[in-house]
């Protein structure tokens, strides 16, 4: 199975530290998250992936050309206006030759692909949705299923009122080639536009919901948890051993004071 990673978002909302740098280069520990998603695939088995690109594509480019995983085939495709998420992986048509998956190239997670992949296959799904439950919904677009997991409904952002489940849409999907062909007009977006069509429609669209660690990294409190998450050891990343809630790569002088959980990488000095 291939790979669609949606890399091209300006990130206005993790401004100020996305005004120079996309935000899939933001880092989590010593690498960019843009990098964990690569080897969260790889891990996985997928070595054929598509990179969607718009802001500072040379950025993400000149990363990828040094610090892509070893057996990982990575392809790049520029969107020269805003296309919406579906219309971004439409745009990579000519990469795509079956089943594939769409993966958010700025948010955290660690689960287990192979099993979604498993699950969409079984089920013989148009489109599967990778949900998780979070405690409060009301920032995310809210998935409801039958006891089959199909989807029956999607709600955007609810208030309180209207949270009748906890689960969310991750953003990372699987889909059939042929619903591409469904995307005709850009911009389209998946949530907005082409999965409520496919419900209107009576596609195939199953819900799986994932265990272990996922975190969109939107906004500076968001990548500010997920960095704290990180560091504390709540997501299955290979960051350096923490002693004492402190990971490091440079020596620490002995009448330091450190604020843990802390990074602390290579060629560092403090004083």
């Amino acid at each position: 199975m291939k790979a669609v990673i949606m890399a091209g978002g300006e990130g206005t909302r993790l401004r100020p530290l996305t005004c120079g740098m996309p935000k899939p280069l933001a880092r989590i520990g010593n690498k960019p998250v843009l990098s964990y998603i690569l080897e969260l695939l790889a891990k996985n088995g997928i070595s054929d992936c598509a990179a969607t690109l718009m802001y500072l594509p040379e950025q993400i480019k000149s990363y990828c050309r040094e610090h892509t995983p070893a057996g990982v085939n990575l392809v790049f495709f520029e969107e020269k206006e805003p296309l919406g998420t579906a219309g971004s992986v439409k745009n990579c048509e000519s990469f795509l030759d079956g089943d594939f998956l769409v993966i958010s190239g700025d948010a955290m997670c660690d689960f287990d692909l192979n099993a979604a992949i498993a699950y969409h296959r079984q089920r013989g799904a148009d489109a599967t949705l990778l949900l998780y439950r979070v405690k409060e919904p009301l920032e995310y677009g809210v998935t409801l299923t039958d006891e089959q997991g199909r989807i029956t409904q999607f709600v955007e952002k609810p208030s309180w009122d209207r949270v009748y489940a906890d689960t969310v849409n991750t953003g990372i999907y699987i889909l059939n080639r042929c619903v591409l062909d469904m995307i005709d007009a850009v911009p389209c977006d998946f949530g907005k536009d082409l999965f409520p069509r496919m419900l209107r429609e009576g596609m195939k669209l199953y819900g799986f919901v994932c265990s272990g660690y996922w975190c969109d990294i939107g906004n500076c409190g968001a990548y500010l948890a997920c960095v704290r998450d990180a560091l504390a050891g709540r997501v299955n990343l290979e960051l350096p051993p923490a002693e004492h809630g402190i990971r490091a790569l440079s020596p620490i002088p002995l009448d330091a004071v450190i604020s843990t959980p802390v990074y602390i990488g290579q060629n560092v000095t403090i004083g």
